[in-house]
């Protein structure tokens, strides 16, 4: 079975990550009682958000042959890649599903959850950097896979600092 994805449709499971990423930090902020750690998951939050305008901006600059099926694939992993990732994550049925929060999860509980999906992320965006058009602003998947790398540290950080 061949499966093909476009760029539209790549950037459109970028948007859907970046929307579920600021969800689950606003929840995760709603249920916190630490000030400094709301204000983080807010901060996170908003990040996301700014990610999803990012990608709403390339995805508006796409041509119409860049909206058609990709056929750069040298070796013929990117439907494999790209399928597995949709798979795992549900972009047709509601992306980041498995990490909503309920607000019986303890602050580490979050925390792990928080990056994990960071890390989901970034795989997924290691896969994007060769696959976005440059005029449309590939670079900046690179700026948006070096801050979600920032998310992660930020995160830890914040465990290490509840565990003290």
């Amino acid at each position: 079975m061949s499966i093909t994805f476009n760029a539209d449709e790549i950037l459109e499971m970028a948007l859907e990550i970046e929307r579920k990423g600021a969800e689950f930090y606003t929840r995760a902020a709603e249920l916190e009682q630490s000030a400094s750690a709301r204000a983080m998951f807010l901060e996170l939050a908003a990040m996301e958000e700014e990610h999803e305008k990012t990608f709403s901006a390339m995805r508006a600059g796409l041509s119409d042959d860049e909206r058609k099926e990709m056929t750069y694939d040298p070796y013929g992993e990117l439907p494999y890649y790209l399928q597995a990732f949709a798979d795992r994550r549900a972009v047709k049925k509601g992306l980041g599903s498995e990490v909503r929060i309920s607000g019986k999860e303890t602050m580490e509980d979050i925390l792990r959850l928080a990056i994990g999906m960071e890390k989901e992320s970034i795989v997924f965006y290691l896969g994007l950097q060769d696959l976005v058009p440059e005029r449309v602003g590939g670079a900046r998947v690179d700026e948006i896979l070096k801050e979600e790398m920032g998310h992660i540290a930020t995160l830890g950080d914040l465990m290490r600092c509840s565990r003290l």
